[in-house]
C-alpha cells in the first residue's frame, strides 16, 4: 500500500513554499508537488519587486531562490511532476495523479497560481516564441534597440513596458481604454520615458509575421480605424487566468474562475484549501501570497486535528 501523507501541496509559488514551511515546522508528513524547476511561481519572471518588505529592489528570481532555499533548510523539496489529475477530493483520503505515479492524502493545499491570458487573435499562436512574448523579463534581451508593442494597461503592463524602455529603442502600449488601471508610480515612470508612445482607445487586431513578428495590426475602438505599427515584438500583459481547471466542477469558483475560498483559505470541499492568486481576494501580491501559504497550513493542521 502507497504511503498516505498528511498534506499534498501544489505550487511552489510563494504559497506554496509558505505552506510548506509552516507544514514542516508543524511536524506534518507532506508531499509537495511543482512542475518547474525553479521555485518561486509568477516572481520568477519579474524583474524587480519593489515592494516587498525588507527586501525592496530584489529581483523575483533572487526572491524566489531565496524563498526555495529556506524551505530546502528545513527539508522541504517539491516532487517535479505535473499534476494530471486530482480524485476523490471529497474523501478522506484524497487522490493525486502524475504522469508516472499516484500520490495519496489526507488533505491539500491549492496552490497553483495562475496563467497569462492571451489575445486569442491571428498570429499570436503561431508566431509564440518567435516574437510573441508573454515575460518581458524572460525575452526583453532579444529586442535590444529594436522597436516592441506591449498590449495592456494594468500594473503589469506598465511594468513590462518600463523594462523594456530600458533596452528597446522605442516601445508602444497599446491600451483599449484612455486611461490606465496601473498603480499611480508606474503611470508616472511610464510617462517620463521619453521612448513609450502610448496608443489609447485601441485593441491588437492581428499580429503580422511568417517566420517571426514583423508588425502588430490595430483597431481604435472609436474610430473604428486600422493600422499596422512596425514591431519586431509584442508583449502580451492583459491579466492572468486562474490554473483551476484540474479542480473545476469539485470545488466552488467564482465567475472568473478563481477558487472560493476566504483569508483561511478553506474551499467549499473540507481538507482541501487554497491559497495564492488561485483563490478569490482583492490583492494579488507576493506579501498576501505568502500570508495565504501561512493561513492554509494553519487551517490544515486545524481540519487534521479535527477542530476544524
Amino acid at each position: 500500500m502507497s504511503e498516505i501523507y498528511d498534506l499534498a501541496i501544489l505550487g511552489a509559488g510563494p504559497a506554496g513554499i509558505t505552506a510548506a514551511i509552516y507544514a514542516l515546522r508543524g511536524k506534518m508528513n507532506i508531499l509537495w508537488i511543482d512542475e518547474k524547476f525553479a521555485t518561486g511561481g509568477q516572481i520568477t519572471d519579474t524583474s524587480e519587486i519593489d515592494n516587498y518588505p525588507g527586501m525592496p529592489g530584489v529581483t523575483g528570481m533572487d526572491l524566489g531562490e531565496a524563498m526555495g532555499e529556506h524551505a530546502r533548510r528545513i527539508g522541504a523539496e517539491p516532487v517535479r511532476e505535473k499534476v494530471r489529475s486530482l480524485e476523490n477530493l471529497d474523501q478522506e483520503v484524497r487522490t493525486i495523479r502524475t504522469k508516472k505515479h499516484e500520490y495519496q492524502a489526507r488533505a491539500v493545499i491549492l496552490a497553483l497560481g495562475a496563467a497569462h491570458r492571451k489575445l486569442m487573435i491571428p498570429g499570436e499562436e503561431e508566431l509564440s516564441g518567435m516574437g510573441v512574448s508573454y515575460c518581458a523579463t524572460c525575452d526583453g534581451a532579444f529586442y535590444k534597440d529594436r522597436v516592441v508593442a506591449v498590449t495592456g494597461g494594468g500594473d503589469v503592463a506598465l511594468e513590462d513596458a518600463a523594462f523594456l524602455a530600458r533596452l528597446c529603442k522605442k516601445v508602444y502600449i497599446i491600451h483599449r481604454r484612455d486611461v490606465f488601471r496601473g498603480t499611480k508610480v508606474l503611470q508616472d515612470k511610464i510617462f517620463r520615458c521619453e521612448n513609450v508612445e502610448v496608443i489609447w482607445d485601441s485593441v491588437a487586431e492581428e499580429i503580422l509575421g511568417e517566420s517571426e513578428v514583423t508588425g502588430l495590426r490595430i483597431r481604435n475602438i472609436k474610430t473604428e480605424e486600422k493600422r499596422d505599427l512596425d514591431v519586431d515584438g509584442v508583449f502580451v500583459a492583459v491579466g492572468m487566468e486562474p490554473d483551476t481547471g484540474i479542480v473545476k466542477g469539485m470545488v466552488k469558483l467564482d465567475e472568473a474562475g478563481y477558487i472560493c475560498a476566504g483569508e483561511d483559505c478553506v474551499t467549499s470541499i473540507p481538507g482541501v484549501f487554497a491559497a495564492g492568486d488561485i483563490r478569490t481576494k482583492p490583492l494579488r501580491q507576493v506579501v498576501t501570497a505568502v500570508a495565504d501559504g501561512a493561513c492554509a497550513a494553519s487551517s490544515a493542521m486545524k481540519y487534521l486535528d479535527g477542530l476544524g
